[in-house]
C-alpha cells in the first residue's frame, strides 16, 4: 500500500509574531517553528521519517500563510525518489498566500535514483499582494558514484493557475528520449537541473521587474561556476531562472546568492540562511 504522509502548515500573524499550526498524518511532519530573523519571519524544516519516497507512496503538503505572515520551508536533506517494482510514487505541494503574506519554498534537492517512477507536483496561489521567493533542484541518478539514471519515469510540474504552468516528462519507455538529456536544447548533457522563482499576487512596475531579473543576472555569466543559466520575465507578476550543472552544489551556490538578492529587493531582508544548510 505505501506511506501515505499529510502535512497541513498554517502560517498566521499576530500583529508582532509569525506563527504557524501544523496537523500531520503519517509520517510528514515539521521540527518546532523556529525564529532566527526575529519574530516576524518563521522557519520550519520538513522531516519526512522514512528518509525516501518508494512507489506507492504519497506526500501531500499544504501551506497556508495569511496575511502579514512569512513562513519559511527548508528540509534537512534531499527528498530521494527510490527505484519501483512498479508503482507510482507522488509528492505534492499546494501553497496559498493571503494578501500581504510572503512564502520561502526552498527545500533541498530531489533525487531521481534509477529505476523510479514519479511525480514531483507543485502549485501556488497568490492573493494580490502576496509574495514568495521558491525553487525547485532535480537530479538525476548518481553519476558521482557511477550510478546514472537510465531508466523509469520521472515527472515534473509546477504551477501557478493562469499565469505559469510546465510539465517535464522524462521517461525511458519513450522512443528517442536520450536526446532530451543530451540535446542543447534539453539538458545538454547535464544532470542537476535548477528552477528557481520570484512571484507576486500584483504585476511590478517595470522598474521593479527589471531589478529583479537584473539582480540574478549580477550572477550569471562570466566567471560563474553555472554557465548554462538564464532569467526572464513572460509575465510582470513572475521572474523565472533556470541552470543546468553536473553537479548539485554550483547551483545552490547560484540558487542562495540569488535568493540574498531578491530578499533585500523586496523585503529589506537581511542574508540569513536557515541553520539546517549548515549542518
Amino acid at each position: 500500500m505505501g506511506w501515505h504522509g499529510h502535512l497541513d502548515l498554517h502560517y498566521r500573524y499576530d500583529g508582532q509574531r509569525t506563527t504557524a499550526l501544523d496537523r500531520h498524518e503519517g509520517p510528514l511532519r515539521v521540527l518546532a517553528g523556529l525564529h532566527p530573523e526575529g519574530p516576524q519571519i518563521c522557519h520550519h524544516v520538513l522531516v519526512h521519517a522514512p528518509g525516501g519516497i518508494v512507489g506507492g507512496d504519497t506526500l501531500d503538503l499544504q501551506v497556508r500563510v495569511d496575511a502579514g505572515a512569512h513562513g519559511l520551508v527548508t528540509t534537512p536533506g534531499a527528498t530521494r525518489f527510490y527505484r519501483s517494482a512498479g508503482d507510482e510514487a507522488r509528492q505534492s505541494l499546494t501553497a496559498q498566500v493571503a494578501e500581504g503574506g510572503r512564502l520561502e519554498w526552498l527545500p533541498l534537492e530531489t533525487i531521481a535514483y534509477d529505476g523510479c517512477r514519479a511525480v514531483n507536483r507543485l502549485q501556488f496561489e497568490l492573493a494580490p499582494g502576496g509574495q514568495m521567493i521558491g525553487w525547485d533542484v532535480l537530479a538525476l541518478g548518481l553519476p558521482a558514484a557511477g550510478k546514472p539514471y537510465l531508466h523509469g519515469r520521472f515527472e515534473q510540474h509546477l504551477e501557478w493557475p493562469g499565469v505559469w504552468l510546465e510539465r517535464g516528462v522524462i521517461d525511458t519507455d519513450e522512443p528517442g528520449w536520450e536526446r532530451l538529456l543530451d540535446s542543447p536544447l534539453g539538458w545538454d548533457g547535464q544532470t542537476a537541473l535548477a528552477t528557481m522563482w520570484c512571484a507576486s499576487g500584483n504585476a511590478w512596475q517595470r522598474t521593479e521587474l527589471e531589478a529583479l531579473v537584473d539582480a540574478a543576472r549580477e550572477d550569471l555569466g562570466g566567471d560563474s561556476p553555472v554557465p548554462r543559466a538564464g532569467v526572464t520575465s513572460l509575465d510582470a507578476r513572475l521572474v523565472v531562472l533556470r541552470a543546468l550543472a553536473g553537479r548539485t552544489e554550483p547551483l545552490w551556490a547560484l540558487l542562495q546568492a540569488v535568493r540574498r538578492r531578491w530578499r533585500r529587493l523586496l523585503w529589506n531582508a537581511g542574508d540569513v540562511e536557515p541553520r539546517v544548510w549548515r549542518t
